[in-house]
């Protein structure tokens, strides 16, 4: 496993690179410098507009009597991105750290991992909604030419292909992020296995709950076509919220379908740039709105990791200093 995980991050970045180098180095590299300090943080600062609403779904699956507020939950949620953004753990792996993290703020471990494990479905389910309007938006309106329509339509379907793929392949995760809490369980024979099966039955019965957690996930996933637009309003690409949301839908659709990849790495950027060459927007540019993605999440990222091994330091010094040390007797 971790020598497949080596082999396709060093592809991606192998891809990566060409498809910057194809594009431009200077030009990408001056475009992204011109966006400076204050645009990379008008970035982040929007992103965590989605971080709101992703958490309050997250938050609406914990039971209302000891539910944790929404800044603890945006906590452990902004630490759960960064682990699956920056580490080869093939997008899981922030999930069971997720739960964890819970059950530090006084959720049972069942519990926790029931509401990150449905959580992600919610998230799956919405993403298929998303893009779905995506590709309702990229048809274009009746009165075009029959051969452009024709046209389009054929790149449609192409693409409603690669979303069942990527929407089907991001669903795996439910059940992957599920087996992995029982493996974990089990081997630090932890005895919340019950709980948590019968937490998550509760939960996929409970329509509100659900309703109102698909429809945070769902507005994060239309609050992305905002960012887009802002992000190539920095590199000097105006484009509409019709577009904005299109590049966005596909382009996460794409993404999902590099989940075995570290990143996404070079998957991201050939999904922005196949769907910005759709809408007329040049290459160099998608590979610019790739980049400004990624440097977000390191800027976001690396401090959620700083943070959480902090935790885990201080949580295991706790445990040693609990630990007794037999003091022998005199004479002995």
């Amino acid at each position: 496993m971790r020598l497949w995980l080596t082999l396709s991050a060093v592809l991606g970045l192998t891809v990566t690179a060409a498809l910057i180098g194809w594009s431009g180095y200077a030009e990408i590299l001056d475009a992204v410098a011109a966006v400076g300090c204050w645009g990379i943080a008008a970035v982040v600062g929007f992103h965590l507009v989605q971080l709101i609403a992703s958490s309050r779904a997250w938050q609406t699956l914990l039971p209302p009597s000891g539910r944790p507020g929404l800044g603890t939950v945006m906590g452990a949620r902004w630490i759960r991105e960064g682990v699956n953004n920056l580490l080869a753990v093939a997008q899981i792996g922030g999930e069971v750290v997720g739960a964890r993290l819970l059950n530090l703020a006084g959720v049972s471990l069942g519990t926790g991992g029931a509401s990150v494990t449905v959580d992600l479905l919610m998230e799956a389910a919405s993403q298929f909604v998303f893009a779905i309007i995506g590709l309702l938006l990229l048809i274009p309106a009746q009165d075009d030419p029959d051969n452009t329509r024709s046209a389009v339509m054929a790149i449609a379907g192409a693409a409603a292909v690669a979303i069942a793929l990527a929407i089907a392949a991001r669903s795996g995760l439910f059940k992957a992020v599920e087996r992995l809490l029982v493996r974990i369980a089990d081997k630090l024979k932890w005895l919340f296995l019950g709980d948590m099966q019968r937490a998550i039955r509760t939960l996929c019965h409970d329509r509100r709950r659900l309703g109102i957690a698909f429809a945070c996930h769902l507005t994060s996933w239309l609050l992305g076509g905002f960012e887009v637009m802002l992000i190539l309003h920095l590199v000097g690409v105006d484009v509409d919220l019709r577009e904005g949301l299109i590049i966005e839908s596909l382009g996460q659709a794409a993404r999902g379908l590099g989940f075995f990849v570290p990143g996404s790495l070079g998957v991201q950027e050939g999904g922005y740039m196949l769907i910005c060459g759709m809408l007329g927007i040049s290459p160099a540019a998608a590979i610019e709105l790739s980049l400004l993605k990624r440097i977000r999440e390191l800027v976001l990222g690396i401090p959620a990791l700083i943070v959480w091994q902090v935790i885990e330091l201080r949580l295991a010094a706790r445990g040693r200093k609990r630990v007794r040390v037999p003091v022998p007797a005199n004479g002995d």
